[in-house]
């Protein structure tokens, strides 16, 4: 076979081999930042990584215009899917993997250093911290009009 052949059969047969690609679901989600005025809305594909979406989530906020101002850094957000229980997802884990549409993004506390004394004065009081934080922030007062 000459060489010219042989190019043009090679060509032809890389033509016609189809390349296989792995197609993932791509879906809508929705993500509340906690502390802003309505959620986030963007298509993701399943085999998305949680950190990827979360830092589209920080771009897509930031473009908005959104308050309160966030920071870029995905390391400083916590991404919680709203129904599947109360664990972070991990930055490494496949959004897809739970098969849920909604999620939660909100902003880790940053937390003093605790000497002894501090942190028992705090235990004591009952003050301070994300527990008594929530605890505050859900509990309704109750009031009698006799």
């Amino acid at each position: 076979m000459s060489r010219k052949l042989m190019k043009s059969y090679s060509e032809k047969m890389s033509i016609q081999t189809p390349i296989k690609k792995v197609k993932s679901t791509r879906f809508l989600i929705t993500v509340n930042v906690l502390g802003s005025a309505g959620p986030l809305r963007f298509v993701v594909s399943e085999n998305d990584k949680v950190a990827k979406v979360v830092d589209t989530a920080l771009k897509q906020y930031g473009r908005e215009g959104r308050l309160p101002v966030l920071s870029s850094d995905v390391n400083d957000f916590f991404f919680y899917s709203a129904s599947a229980g109360i664990d972070a997802l991990g930055p490494s884990d496949m959004i897809g993997s739970l098969g849920v549409r909604n999620f939660i993004l909100c902003k880790k506390q940053k937390q003093p250093l605790m000497t002894e004394g501090r942190s028992h004065g705090i235990a004591q009081n009952g003050k301070g911290g994300w527990k008594a934080w929530l605890t505050k922030s859900f509990s309704f007062k109750i009031h009698s009009h006799y």
